[in-house]
């Protein structure tokens, strides 16, 4: 059978990086990239035919879709800061929720079908009960930041559409995962970031934190995008599934570990700033649905994924 074609929306994206990296490495090569600002030709960009619009323009949008006519849909695009969306909720829901319905919109009214994935995450689940966890698909969704609202409904907008109109949606609920690459104002990264600040002598040894006090379902993006491709391969069109690593990961020692992997000694000062409005002590979930249904398993140690993420920080010409 011929490969589908593939087109990939906020492709110049952390997590579109290494979804391109995987879908070359598994023989799909009929690729389209879709950005809304203008992007740096890279070597990551070879081979892939780029389209430049807003997904919220639904007739710029249109005439990009005839373009590219695509068999499958990785819906990456959004605004996935969950500290903005406090300062941002009105551009957060136009980011994540507008641009999906004009996406949808824009396919209903050319009659194209093609499979979608549509990205949700474990924050949808929200205020998590001790009793509730490990978290299953079927657990209640009661969200705390307008990011995870808008996760909810972009969520239950692709069931919507599918049980309304057939959309071939397929949703996950990506739980916390991080890797090289990763933009420097999430937690992880962010650590990793000030520690290669701090080596190359462009910061004092003073690494500041926020909230340490959670525990995370952490994994490496790598792992992640395999479950996309999965996803669309083998998952089943209007279901959800979660994709996590089914344990929770305290966030100060990740921290620690990080420390540790570098040579010069570090010392860590807490900033109330950085705290969010409302938090969880403890988040973990359970991907058996989705591993019974595509054998799935996540493999890369959380260990190897900080070295990785550290190293690339320490690589980056610009800090």
């Amino acid at each position: 059978m011929p490969k589908p074609v593939i087109l990939i929306t906020g492709v110049t994206g952390f997590v579109a990086a290494h979804l391109i990296e995987r879908l070359r490495s598994q023989g799909y090569d009929q690729l389209w990239g879709l950005s809304r600002q203008a992007y740096e030709p890279a070597k990551r960009y070879e081979g892939i035919r780029m389209l430049q619009g807003d997904l919220r323009d639904q007739d710029q949008l249109k005439t990009l879709l005839q373009t590219a006519k695509p068999d499958w849909i990785f819906h990456l695009a959004g605004q996935a800061v969950v500290s903005k969306s406090w300062e941002l909720p009105r551009e957060t829901f136009a980011g994540n929720v507008d641009a999906q319905i004009s996406l949808f919109e824009a396919l209903r009214s050319l009659k194209l079908n093609p499979k979608i994935l549509v990205i949700g995450s474990s924050e949808e689940y929200g205020l998590v009960k001790e009793d509730e966890l490990p978290l299953t698909e079927d657990n209640p969704l009661r969200p705390l930041s307008p990011y995870a609202v808008s996760k909810v409904a972009q969520d239950l907008l692709a069931y919507q559409y599918f049980r309304s109109y057939g959309l071939r949606t397929i949703r996950v609920r990506a739980f916390n995962h991080t890797g090289p690459g990763r933009p420097k104002h999430y937690a992880i990264s962010n650590f990793a970031w000030q520690i290669a600040q701090i080596e190359r002598g462009a910061a004092p040894p003073e690494l500041h934190v926020g909230n340490l006090d959670v525990r995370r379902d952490y994994m490496d993006v790598r792992d992640m995008v395999s479950a996309y491709v999965l996803a669309m391969e083998k998952g089943e069109e209007g279901d959800v599934y979660n994709l996590c690593s089914g344990h929770a990961q305290n966030l100060r020692d990740i921290l620690e570990t990080l420390i540790t992997l570098s040579k010069i000694k570090i010392s860590v000062k807490v900033d109330p700033a950085r705290f969010r409005p409302s938090d969880l002590p403890i988040t973990y979930g359970t991907s058996a649905k989705f591993e019974r249904r595509t054998g799935w398993r996540p493999h890369i140690p959380l260990k190897t994924t900080l070295t990785d993420l550290l190293n690339y920080w320490r690589q980056k010409e610009i800090p």
